[in-house]
């Protein structure tokens, strides 16, 4: 751990890569308890690692303004959106670590992402979460995790229509139904939205929009069946942001609402936090998984997440892959409301 005034002296300035190459300490931990530095927040700023916050006790302004600059900070409050409450903040932080320590490149591929798509317009946003996205699929952590998934089949097609539409009045109702593969965001489940969501686009009577699923949960995210499969990174890049549901969901924020229930892993939530509301059951659980498989959020999830909770609570989400109940989401700004 170091402090301020070790962080501001040039403490994580070293190379982040080693003689072969390989990441060297991806991640500092700054005591934010300790005396406040001159040079601290430009150097957090200017730092290449991982910099993660501990404050033990109530923040100062000074520690406020410095937790600001770094990636996210873990503390036993936290009324502050840049921090984590935690009842052990060091036993979080060595969870962290290990999280990021066992896959480097995504975890600080995900800390430059959000830091560099911040004030970013959600196009454009989205295209730099994609870049990332494609870079990691080429690297050793995502080809470890395919091993280690094994070879599967493709998912068999859906035996009835991925996504129904009913229009009722002036609104549109729009409900994932792949209830036997959990609403998965596959190829058939994906399209059918971004169909659906092209009515929107092509006709203004439609002044509200309701986003819904089938069976036990909202959407359990990517299908994992169907990594690895695209033909080349380029035509993936494509397919996740001029074929994918987010930017539709940005662009017809103001008129859409989420209901959300059960699981909502990657995807799951990615795409609804994109909507102008989220309605969450009380039981509804909410997780980023990517950076456990060498990834990061690829659907949207490095802009609509942030842009809801900050981008200090979404690197957490993200680099821990933690489950989020319901209160903390409604608690954080992740959903705007929980009801039966």
């Amino acid at each position: 751990m170091i402090t301020p005034e070790e962080l501001a002296a040039g403490a994580a300035a070293a190379p982040l890569l080693a003689a072969d190459a390989q990441v060297d300490e991806p991640m500092l931990v700054v005591d934010l308890d300790a005396r406040p530095a001159e040079g601290a927040i430009a150097a957090a700023l200017a730092s290449d690692r991982l910099l993660v916050g501990l404050c033990r006790g109530a923040m100062t302004p000074a520690a406020a303004a410095l937790a600001e600059a770094l990636d996210t900070t873990v503390g036993a409050e936290g009324e502050n959106r840049t921090v984590v409450a935690a009842p052990d903040p060091v036993s979080a932080i060595a969870e962290l670590r290990e999280a990021i320590t066992h896959n480097a490149h995504a975890a600080l591929v995900l800390g430059q992402v959000l830091k560099i798509s911040a004030n970013l317009p959600a196009p454009a946003a989205i295209d730099v979460e994609s870049f990332a996205y494609s870079t990691l699929l080429g690297a050793p952590e995502f080809a470890r995790w395919l091993v280690a998934r094994g070879p599967r089949p493709l998912p068999p097609p859906a035996p009835q229509e991925p996504v129904l539409i009913r229009r009722e009045g002036n609104g549109l109702v729009i409900t994932l139904n792949r209830p036997e593969r959990r609403n998965a965001y596959g190829a058939e489940v994906r399209d059918g939205l971004v169909a659906a969501l092209g009515l929107v686009a092509a006709d203004d009577t439609i002044e509200s929009v309701v986003l819904d699923g089938t069976g036990p949960s909202f959407s359990a995210g990517g299908d994992l069946d169907e990594f690895g499969t695209t033909p080349d990174l380029a035509t993936a890049h494509l397919i996740r942001t001029r074929a994918g549901a987010g930017r539709l969901v940005a662009r017809f924020a103001d008129r859409i609402e989420a209901h959300v229930h059960g699981s909502c892993v990657g995807a799951g939530i990615e795409v609804p936090a994109f909507a102008g509301r989220i309605v969450a059951h009380p039981g509804t659980v909410f997780r980023l998984p990517e950076v456990s498989m060498g990834l990061i959020p690829g659907a949207g999830g490095t802009v609509s997440v942030p842009r809801r909770i900050g981008r200090w609570r979404a690197f957490w989400l993200g680099a821990t892959g933690v489950a989020l109940d319901a209160q903390t989401a409604l608690d954080w700004g992740l959903v705007d409301e929980l009801t039966d």
